[in-house]
């Protein structure tokens, strides 16, 4: 038998950070590696974002973004620390769960402290690259 040899290509993704802060807790994010989620690190180089966050029926925090974001919408169901573009131009952090269609932007690294840092009223949240 003749030897072969055999190349392939790798490729390493490297998923960006995002720090979240509410109040005095920061929690680190894992984007997606999806347009909206490079579309919203593209934002967060330029500045940090200040989000205006309100509750929506007990699981979920809701807040505009004030610019639209590339969707690619599916049926997901959601989990705490989920973070999702809703609408195109909305940006939700779930606590809960739901079941909608959603754009997955990025989940939240260590849920510790989550739930007290959101409260259970409207919430300012900043948004920055780490």
């Amino acid at each position: 038998m003749g030897k072969r040899t055999l190349k392939c290509r790798v490729t390493v993704v490297k998923k960006e950070k995002v720090i979240l802060q509410i109040g005095n807790s920061s929690f680190k994010v894992t984007l997606e590696n999806n347009s909206a989620a490079n579309a919203l690190a593209d934002m967060l180089r330029e500045k940090p974002l200040v989000i205006q966050m309100s509750d929506y029926s007990g699981f979920e925090k809701v807040g505009s973004l004030g610019k639209r974001l590339p969707t690619s919408n599916s049926q997901t169901t959601t989990s705490t620390g989920d973070i999702v573009l809703y609408n195109g131009n909305q940006i939700v952090i779930f606590y809960g769960s739901n079941t909608w269609s959603y754009t997955r932007l990025g989940k939240i690294d260590d849920l510790s402290g989550l739930e007290e840092a959101l409260g259970s009223g409207d919430v300012t949240v900043i948004f920055s690259m780490k």
